[in-house]
């Protein structure tokens, strides 16, 4: 009798131990799942406006929570941040980029990110009447691209772009374009270069019938010169059609932005009579016909201008001079002569008020 009561008081003794078990584990689990929820959702720590991760390729996740360490993100243990992966599918999905680091993002919000490729797109922007020479400096400057053409000549660069024997100018479309940290100018010029090429081939297609220009290549360079000649939307197929009328009757160009592109990087800024009666193969002052390759990148309104000229009597334009960027326009020689007193007129008067 003594040896059963023993036993049963020996139940009671563990089962009771067994329940305070339970309990302690029960509550040191919830503990830790509200800890885990806490973290999961709580703003990271360190993280400061403009902060960022990169994820490369091959990175183990311990390498990336390494790295998220060393941009200052503080709180968070590996377990946790490994749970919190698994649970939202990222730890086998982390895309290759670099990811933004925002004041109250929360380590939820980032692994989320990452799972789904959300990566910083930076943007560099080709602007339209450019030069190669101020195209390639850009891109010197542009960061976090990277510098693969420092060192090639304007050769070596289309060769390296797959287009060898190629004139760069001109071949690679004005507009703002969108890259990641790992792409390089080379990959930004590949692509700018394939939608100048389409921009291009659209404009061909739906040029006028009657047009003067023979090749793709003719409009890009004409193009390049109305693009260089006024930033006025408006007057580009007006200036178009003016130039066109002069390649159909054997007329000079005369126009000053080839002079200007012949002269290279001796411009200083002012145009000069020597400049104009010095005969390089761009000066349209000297030579008939159009120059010998584009002088600067034109944008899709420009080619769009000369696929489709405006028709009409003009065959001479000069600046109107008093800022606004704006033309006079005549049929005669005469009535050009009057503008270009007027010009002058509007010119001094508008730098007088300037002093």
């Amino acid at each position: 009798m003594g040896d059963a009561v023993s036993r049963s008081r020996t139940f009671r003794f563990g089962s009771f131990l067994l329940l305070v078990l339970l309990v302690g584990v029960a509550a040191v689990g919830y503990s830790a799942w509200q800890r885990y929820q806490s973290f999961a959702d709580t703003p990271m720590e360190g993280v400061e406006k403009g902060d960022s991760v990169v994820v490369e390729r091959g990175d183990s996740f311990r390498g990336v929570l390494s790295r998220l360490r060393d941009a200052g993100v503080r709180g968070g243990e590996e377990i946790e941040w490994r749970l919190l992966a698994r649970q939202l599918g990222a730890d086998a999905s982390l895309h290759v980029g670099e990811y933004a680091l925002e004041p109250g993002m929360t380590p939820r919000d980032l692994l989320v990110a990452m799972g789904r490729g959300d990566i910083i797109q930076h943007r560099f922007t080709i602007v339209e009447g450019w030069n190669i020479r101020e195209l390639r400096a850009a891109l010197a400057r542009a960061r976090p691209l990277e510098q693969e053409s420092a060192e090639l000549d304007d050769g070596a660069l289309m060769e390296a772009l797959g287009h060898p024997g190629e004139h760069p100018e001109g071949r690679f479309l004005p507009e703002t374009y969108q890259y990641s940290r790992g792409d390089s100018d080379l990959d930004l010029l590949r692509r700018a270069y394939g939608a100048a090429e389409q921009a291009l081939a659209t404009a061909w297609e739906a040029r006028s019938p009657d047009s003067v220009l023979e090749t793709p290549y003719e409009m890009l360079i004409l193009a390049s010169i109305v693009e260089k000649e006024t930033g006025i939307a408006e007057e580009r197929p007006r200036i178009a059609g003016l130039f066109e009328r002069r390649l159909r009757i054997g007329m000079r160009l005369q126009t000053d932005p080839t002079v200007i592109y012949g002269i290279g990087s001796d411009y200083d800024g002012n145009i000069r009579r020597v400049h104009l009666e010095t005969d390089t193969p761009y000066n349209t002052y000297t030579r008939a016909g159009l120059p010998p390759t584009p002088i600067a990148m034109p944008g899709v309104a420009a080619l769009q201008a000369v696929a489709n000229p405006e028709p009409g009597e003009d065959l001479y334009f000069v600046a109107i001079g008093d800022g606004s960027g704006r033309h006079l326009f005549a049929r005669t020689l005469a009535e050009h002569q009057a503008n270009v007193r007027a010009y002058l007129r509007n010119y001094r008067r508008n730098q007088a008020g300037g002093e």
